[in-house]
């Protein structure tokens, strides 16, 4: 989806990105058009019509964002209440959203069931526990009436994800999803229940993904499960795969999502046809617009500790996961000793790149960088998922604009900076 390191997208960039911190100040958001368009293609090719494909809110919850994926072929798929009006900001109909998670509170189930009731269903609600289907079918009893409301139920495929712990939400024991012994008797509780209709197996393996095979297992099981409990439901008739799609650092190996469709021929070959999933759904959101992300900031302070260290002034309040998780971004620099950088003449050195958090834990890494002095500026890149969405206000910080290059050169905002006035 990046061009390659022959043809760095900063040559194309640069000056957007230049122009963003002119114009908007830092640190700033943007994201690339060209890129996601890129990304949304290669997912739309692996995985093709009739796949029902919703992108994953949670990975960027600007709604200027959610909107310009959703035009590139993709519904939205929501964990609460809030990020079910972020996807309606960004216009979509309810019949484009699906409402998952593992923290939906009764309040989040009666929107869904209220809006059934009043003729504008979601597309579905999965749920994650038999105390969420009991308290659902509680709720529609009083409020669904003669409506009807399409349900997943959320797996806990028990592999082992080739990712890292914190991400291997698919793994036994994790907080996410039922056994297959607890879905079936969810099934049974909900389809039991007026107007709740039992549709078929939500799972999720895990973040990160760096091989196929635990995604692979997963999905054999969650096609055994809508293979079993079809038999006797006409209407349990369809399996959401999750997303997972990698987006690793530039020359690290990872699977792209065409490798992931490859897996699922044979598997589906191995259900009796009349037992196969007539609807099948994925929710990629990483993989959309990570690659598309660039966080623009400016140096405050540069001096010896032992090696050369360079201050930003942004860090773990807008891309929180090199402290969450030690995940790496490599970082560039777009200007050295203030004049715009062209890579042509320089002399690299190790930096190592802090944040201007509070916290030792405000560490973006080591990377080789020209001279640099404050009011340089530099762009962490891949910074397009699970930056905005995970962003904090900690040290009294307002959330950084949030810009959009345009294919033809010029600069959109679709989110203002956050106002001061806003934290108190």
């Amino acid at each position: 989806m990046r061009e390659t390191a022959a043809v760095d997208p900063l040559s194309r960039l640069g000056p957007a990105l230049l122009r963003a911190a002119r114009q908007f100040g830092t640190p700033v958001q943007l994201t690339d058009a060209l890129e996601l368009e890129a990304a949304a293609a290669a997912v739309r090719a692996a995985f093709p019509d009739p796949w029902l494909r919703a992108f994953s809110v949670k990975a960027n919850d600007v709604a200027g964002i959610v909107a310009r994926v959703a035009a590139l072929g993709f519904g939205a798929n929501v964990v609460s209440s809030g990020e079910w009006a972020v996807a309606r900001r960004a216009g979509l109909a309810n019949d484009r959203i699906t409402l998952e998670g593992v923290g939906k509170t009764d309040a989040d189930l009666r929107a869904a069931v209220r809006a059934a009731a009043e003729g504008a269903p979601l597309r579905w609600i999965a749920i994650e526990s038999l105390d969420e289907a009991r308290a659902l079918i509680r709720i529609a009893d009083r409020l669904l009436g003669a409506a009807e409301l399409d349900v997943l139920f959320r797996l806990n495929p028990e592999v082992a994800p080739e990712t890292l712990r914190e991400l291997a939400v698919g793994a036994a024991g994790s907080k996410f999803g039922m056994t297959a012994d607890e879905l079936s008797e969810a099934v049974e509780l909900v389809g039991a229940a007026p107007g709740l209709v039992p549709r078929g197996v939500h799972l999720h393996v895990g973040s990160q993904l760096r091989a196929v095979d635990a995604w692979r297992d997963a999905v054999r099981r969650g096609l055994a499960v809508v293979a079993l409990l079809g038999g006797s439901r006409p209407r349990f008739d369809t399996l959401d795969v999750g997303g997972g799609f990698p987006i690793l650092p530039l020359g690290e190996g990872a699977p792209d999502p065409a490798r992931f469709a490859r897996e699922l021929p044979a598997l589906l070959e191995a259900i009796p046809a009349d037992r196969r999933p007539r609807r099948m759904a994925i929710e990629p959101g990483r993989a959309l617009v990570a690659r598309a992300g660039y966080l623009v900031a400016r140096v405050l302070h540069v001096r010896e500790r032992g090696g050369r260290q360079a201050v930003l002034d942004t860090g773990m309040t807008e891309l929180i996961r090199p402290a969450l998780y030690d995940a790496w971004h490599e970082i560039s620099a777009l200007t050295s000793l203030g004049r715009r950088f062209d890579g042509a003449t320089a002399v690299f050195e190790p930096t190592r790149v802090e944040g201007p958090i509070c916290e030792s834990t405000d560490h973006l890494g080591e990377h080789q960088l020209p001279p640099l002095r404050r009011g340089d500026l530099v762009v962490i890149r891949d910074a397009g998922a699970y930056s905005a969405s995970l962003g904090s206000g900690y040290n009294g910080r307002p959330r950084p604009p949030q810009v959009i290059a345009e294919a033809d050169g010029s600069l959109t905002l679709a989110r203002r900076r956050g106002a001061l006035a806003a934290l108190g």
